[in-house]
């Protein structure tokens, strides 16, 4: 398949006539369709006749083509797997129940604060609301791992791995 495909298909979804025959195709509708526009459909890939001369719709087409032009995908270690499911978009969706993924992400998330800094408990509120709005809980989860130390409302980092 090559970018001379996609440029077909897409300019098929572009006119009037075929958008509107593909859009009747995928709602199931078969009556009154243009025999010029099933043709077009057809040799894009768009539309199939069945042996009863009923046609339909190949949304189909649409995942070969990007199959076809997909990237391979890259070899995620297990942590990055673990980051991508409760990570989106840098924030937390949900915190990890089972205690080795949870440590996963808390690791990464105590990657914020600077070894040898120490920071007031509202700026390490605010750092760890970026992530989550119960940045209470995650301050706690942090402390109770010791990856980061609490004494008098001021915490440091006390654990996780740093890059040199």
């Amino acid at each position: 398949m090559n970018d001379e495909e996609i440029r077909r298909v897409l300019g098929l979804l572009y006119q009037d006539d075929t958008l509107r025959t593909f859009a009747s195709l995928v709602l199931g509708a078969n009556g009154g369709l243009s025999p010029k526009s099933l043709r077009k459909l057809a040799a894009g890939g768009l539309a199939a006749c069945d042996d009863d001369g009923k046609w339909r719709a190949t949304p189909e087409r649409f995942r070969d083509l990007l199959r076809a032009h997909a990237e391979p995908a890259e070899e995620l270690s297990p942590e990055e797997r673990v980051l991508r499911t409760f990570l989106v978009d840098g924030r937390l969706t949900t915190m990890a129940m089972r205690r080795d993924k949870r440590l996963v992400v808390l690791r990464y998330i105590a990657t914020v604060f600077e070894p040898g800094v120490r920071y007031a408990e509202k700026d390490v509120n605010v750092a760890l609301r970026a992530f989550h709005d119960d940045y209470a809980a995650l301050r706690r989860y942090l402390v109770d791992e010791e990856l980061l130390s609490r004494e008098d409302n001021v915490y440091w980092r006390s654990g996780g791995h740093v890059d040199i």
